[in-house]
């Protein structure tokens, strides 16, 4: 590792002008690429101790061994030249989108003498239209299928129009009339580019205009008594129709718009993109990229648009761009975006109406996208294989670990203290084993009190039913609850089997707490890592091993170490860790939620002896809120239908003796409802359910 002061340039050389800059390592190889609209802060910003740069900020600085700049005259310039850099150098500590699959556009070649529609991938050619891109060539497919009966266009390759012009007989689709058969000049070349032209207009959005005019020759014709034709004409229309199905009506008619989406978490980020033309969505795309560097989601977007757009002319750029934030400097990009398209571009967050309501779905399949990513990671057997063989090499373990425990404290602001122990076994979740706690022996507020307290619980129980066990299987049990996180034969590829050697109860079943893990692993850092193993230590179980993952750095923490284990960015184990850490976060504040939300539900009513369902909503019913039966007098509770004198008086010295009920929560919108505000049907509601 270098040492970023023994290349760094001096304040004076550094021109406080814009620029873009590159870090070299010792080979000379460029390893990053950036830009600043002044280059002598931006640059002075690496040079910072390093405690207090970012992990992967500090990894790259102290990999690099010289640091060179290029000056411009405007940030448009500056923003051109890190795109063409990044795609020139390809530097490794770059956000660098990566698509899953060369997408597929519709292509009309009109460039061509007859114009043909395929589909295409790659580099686009001059005179070719590109509607699209679509997610799956079947698609384009489908859709062309239905238009050719409209606008019978060539679609053959030039072999085949080459032999069919010699022979002077069609293929098969000139004579079923899915094609104009201009080979044998049924049609000729001016007339099939004309309907060429149509399509490509039909294709652009301009729909409107076409259907009225096949309804207006429809109606023609059945005038004029042609039915055949008028059918013919019937049927185009409908097959236009459901061509035009497949690309939902979105937005205003004439909006041309891409909207940018992106879903991230600590370590990978993907984002989706829907094009929008002629108010439809013509097209959709996705990459997924690694964070290996410290970048927010207005970087990522602004690392998107250079990657959509660097390549993009014309009308390739639309008239606006939706983004879920602003890239930091929006005023250049927005120039550079305009420039590319040759007139105004809008670049945006959507606010309200149509616009935001389709933006929600474009972020909705980010999201989808990232977790598919994720599980398509998780499940390959080769590479849990590979993060199990990591973790063991990285923690200094005996063997793999093929069962991991992770362990979460859950609050808020002290109240409603959980916690939850998720189960990995072979790298994928058994959720049958997940097991969740309510903190006990205090009160308050205490994450590493509360680890000691849940880790000493678990294991007290493991060496309860280990005492108590008088019978062992050799083999895995046939009662075994199937793996949550996979099929059920996934984990039979990895030897030693987890599930040998288990205790089980009389019917054949795995007992509860009865088999230890080979690895526990706690939300946080030192401090918790210190109270788990302590927990351990107290009830002498020595054959445990134990780290900590810290959620902000990603850093892994081990007991009596003062220094973390950093695991590279592109680590299996390290992935795998931080999937088993979330996964237990997420199990842990459901809980906490759950409990919160029958705390602020609960009633002084529902502490009255003799008092059922039925009268307590007659109660609420008859006076509307708890604030008002409070203040109510014997003699008016006595008034509800099936309230006695007795009960009455019961109620009232209950009401008293309770503090103010906190708010009533409104179960079908979550919302917060004031006991004077409260409408007696959603309180009767409430207190329905809550029974």
């Amino acid at each position: 590792m270098a040492d970023p002061s023994s290349y760094r340039p001096k304040p004076g050389q550094i021109p406080d002008s814009p620029g873009v800059y590159k870090f070299r390592d010792e080979h000379g190889r460029v390893i990053y690429v950036g830009k600043a609209k002044s280059l002598r802060q931006r640059l002075a910003s690496y040079f910072q101790d390093l405690a207090g740069l970012h992990p992967r900020t500090r990894t790259m600085v102290t990999t690099a061994a010289s640091v060179e700049w290029t000056v411009v005259s405007t940030e448009v310039e500056a923003l051109q030249l890190e795109y063409s850099w990044i795609k020139e150098f390809d530097p490794r500590f770059n956000v660098k989108y990566r698509d899953d699959k060369s997408y597929p556009y519709l292509a009309v070649t009109l460039n061509e003498e007859f114009p043909r529609v395929q589909v295409m991938r790659g580099a686009k050619k001059k005179g070719v239209r590109y509607f699209g891109p679509y997610g799956h060539a079947w698609a384009i497919r489908e859709t062309v299928d239905l238009m050719l009966r409209v606008f019978p266009v060539r679609t053959c390759s030039a072999g085949v129009f080459k032999r069919s012009a010699q022979i002077g007989r069609p293929c098969l689709l000139g004579y079923i009339g899915k094609c104009s058969a201009p080979c044998v000049e049924r049609i000729s070349a001016q007339e099939h580019r004309e309907l060429a032209e149509e399509f490509c207009d039909f294709m652009a959005g301009r729909t409107g205009a076409y259907l009225r005019r096949l309804e207006r020759r429809m109606q023609e014709a059945a005038e004029e008594m042609e039915y055949e034709r008028a059918a013919r004409l019937r049927d185009d229309i409908v097959a236009l129709k459901r061509a035009m199905e497949k690309s939902a009506v979105v937005l205003a008619d004439a909006t041309d718009a891409d909207l940018i989406a992106v879903a991230e978490d600590e370590l990978e980020a993907a984002v989706q993109i829907f094009h929008v033309r002629g108010g439809r969505v013509r097209g959709q795309r996705g990459w997924v990229t690694d964070k290996v560097e410290a970048v927010s989601t207005a970087g990522l977007v602004e690392h998107a648009l250079q990657q959509l757009y660097g390549e993009e002319k014309g009308d390739a750029v639309p008239k606006e761009v939706l983004v879920p934030a602003l890239p930091e400097h929006v005023e250049p990009i927005q120039q550079w975006l305009s420039g590319r398209r040759g007139s105004q571009v809008s670049l945006r967050i959507p606010q309200r109406g149509d616009k935001k309501d389709l933006m929600a779905t474009v972020q909705r399949n980010a999201q989808q996208a990232l977790a598919l990513h994720k599980t398509k990671r998780a499940s390959d057997l080769t590479t849990r294989s590979r993060a199990l063989e990591e973790i063991a090499q990285a923690l200094g373990l005996d063997s793999v670990p093929l069962r991991i425990e992770c362990f979460d404290i859950s609050h808020l602001q002290g109240d409603d203290v959980v916690a939850s122990m998720v189960v990995f076994e072979d790298g994928l979740a058994r959720k049958s084993e997940y097991r969740r706690f309510q903190i006990k022996s205090f009160a308050g507020q205490d994450d590493v009190r509360s680890m000691h307290e849940v880790i000493g619980r678990r294991f007290k129980r493991y060496l309860q039913e280990k005492q108590k066990s008088g019978e062992w299987t050799e083999e895995p049990s046939a009662g075994a609850a199937p793996d949550a996180g996979g099929p059920p034969d996934a984990a039979a590829d990895l030897e030693p089997d987890p599930m040998a050697g288990r205790p089980v109860d009389e019917e054949g079943r795995p007992k509860r707490f009865a088999y230890p893990p080979q690895l526990v692993v706690v939300d946080g850092g030192a401090p918790q890592v210190a109270a788990a193993r302590r927990a351990l230590d107290e009830l002498g179980i020595d054959d445990v091993a134990v780290c900590g993952l810290a959620k902000r750095l990603e850093e892994v923490w081990l007991p009596e170490d003062d220094d973390p284990v950093v695991l590279p960015r592109s680590s299996e184990g390290l992935y795998l860790l931080q999937r088993v850490r979330d996964e237990a976060h997420r199990f842990a504040i459901t809980y906490q939620r759950t409990k919160r939300a029958k705390r602020l539900k609960a009633s002084p009513l529902d502490a009255v002896a003799g008092l059922g369902d039925s009268r307590r909503q007659a109660l609420l019913k008859h006076f509307g809120s708890l604030k008002r039966l409070r203040a109510a007098t014997i003699d008016e509770i006595c008034e509800v239908p099936g309230v006695g004198r007795k009960t009455a008086e019961t109620v009232a010295a209950a009401l008293a003796a309770a503090a103010p009920a906190g708010p009533a929560v409104n179960t079908a919108t979550g919302e917060i409802i004031e006991d004077d505000e409260a409408p007696p049907a959603a309180l009767s509601a409430e207190r329905g359910q809550d029974r």
